[in-house]
């Protein structure tokens, strides 16, 4: 088999790949009730004040900062309950010098009243209340516009939209939302060793389950895309060129695994106009991009690494998503050796503040992606970390 005469840098790769990408301008209504994970297509501006009017933030009585100034457990003021009101009523009282209104939070202060004093500061006979504690101008209050102010920017274009975000749109009155369409991800999965059906007399001889396509699935919905899965084709030079390209026909991008190298049977690459083929990352050298077709090995761990190296900020591009992967900083459990020249993909499980190295090791390996739940790198110009080493991890 022939090998790589050159490999790109990583960095340089992804930067060829990502100013290849352009932002697709398709956008759907979304109901607020399907909008999560979903990126937003314009920025959201408030069409009310939240809240719309000055309200009251605990349950008590509205009065007259000034009234309580003088009030202490051992000498108590005294002031008049003119009104009470529950959830969602509004008072037509007006409090005045030595007067209250008994509210609920949330309510509307009255008019007159300007701060909020908590029941439990006081003692109530019939209509008379005994204030034990003064409160503050505006104390207890929640103002108008406080949370968010008519005509403000709440939330920008691109925004992943999470449950917080849902929530304040609602409050917002919004019922649906322009979000950006979901790409369509053509995966192209080839290789005459692969079966689709559990068959022991097959695995023995030589074939190998396919499961590529679901992991790709599953981490396409996952970064904004829906996958739209072509089969398993086997090492025929004629069918590969055709299912590539009804795939970029029909696909804003497409994912080919297997082929991405010089073996006798590996076809993919050869009908792409990539502008890198072979990188210096690893696992996953053989990958190549051009045209919006990513051409990656057949090796699951590989697949795996080139995804989080390059496809999933390719969907991003697409989308116009804001998005920025978890990192968190935390101590090394275990060395991890690597070599000058190789930008690598390390599995880790990360706990505690601690990582541990996943020592299982090979591209077909699937279970140590099951054990992980991130991953290091170890750039080019490195020969890796210590043990107790401080390092920067990224959650998948």
């Amino acid at each position: 088999m022939r090998e790589f005469k050159r490999l790109t840098p990583y960095r340089d790769a992804f930067n060829m790949m990502i100013n290849d990408i352009e932002e697709l301008q398709n956008v759907e209504e979304m109901l607020l009730d399907g909008a999560l994970g979903r990126v937003l297509a314009e920025d959201i501006h408030a069409p009310i004040d939240v809240p719309p009017c000055d309200r009251s933030a605990v349950d008590g009585y509205a009065v007259r900062a000034e009234d309580t100034f003088q009030a202490r457990e051992y000498s108590p003021i005294k002031l008049e309950v003119i009104d009470e009101i529950t959830a969602g009523m509004e008072s037509k009282e007006e409090v005045t010098n030595g007067k209250a209104v008994k509210l609920m939070t949330g309510n509307k202060m009255p008019k007159g009243a300007n701060a909020v004093i908590m029941q439990e500061m006081v003692k109530r006979e019939g209509n008379t209340i005994y204030v034990l504690r003064p409160v503050a101008p505006g104390q207890n209050v929640s103002f108008k516009g406080e949370d968010v102010k008519k005509d403000e920017v709440v939330l920008k274009k691109g925004q992943i939209l999470r449950p917080q975000d849902l929530a304040i749109l609602k409050a917002l009155g919004f019922k649906s939302v322009k979000v950006k369409k979901k790409p369509l991800v053509g995966i192209i999965v080839t290789g005459d060793e692969l079966i689709e059906e559990l068959n022991e007399e097959e695995l023995i001889s030589g074939k190998i389950l396919e499961s590529n396509s679901a992991m790709l699935k599953g981490l396409i919905r996952e970064y904004f895309g829906e996958p739209h899965f072509y089969g398993v084709i086997p090492d025929d030079e004629a069918k590969i060129k055709e299912a590539i390209e009804r795939a970029k026909r029909e696909c804003d991008l497409v994912l080919i695994t297997g082929g991405s190298a010089f073996g006798e049977k590996d076809y993919a690459h050869k009908f792409v106009k990539l502008l890198f083929h072979g990188t210096t990352i690893k696992p996953g050298r053989p990958v190549g991009y051009g045209e919006r077709v990513f051409v990656m090995s057949g090796y699951p761990s590989a697949v795996f690494a080139q995804f989080h190296l390059f496809v999933k900020y390719a969907l991003a591009k697409l989308v116009g998503a804001n998005y920025k992967p978890v990192t968190i900083k935390a101590k090394l459990k275990n060395k991890v050796a690597s070599s000058l020249g190789r930008h690598e993909f390390v599995k880790v499980y990360y706990e505690n503040g601690e990582v541990l190295p996943i020592k299982k090791k090979g591209s077909g390996i699937i279970s140590a992606l099951v054990e992980s739940n991130a991953y290091l790198i170890i750039p080019e110009d490195s020969e890796g970390h210590r043990e107790g080493e401080e390092v920067e991890v990224v959650f998948y």
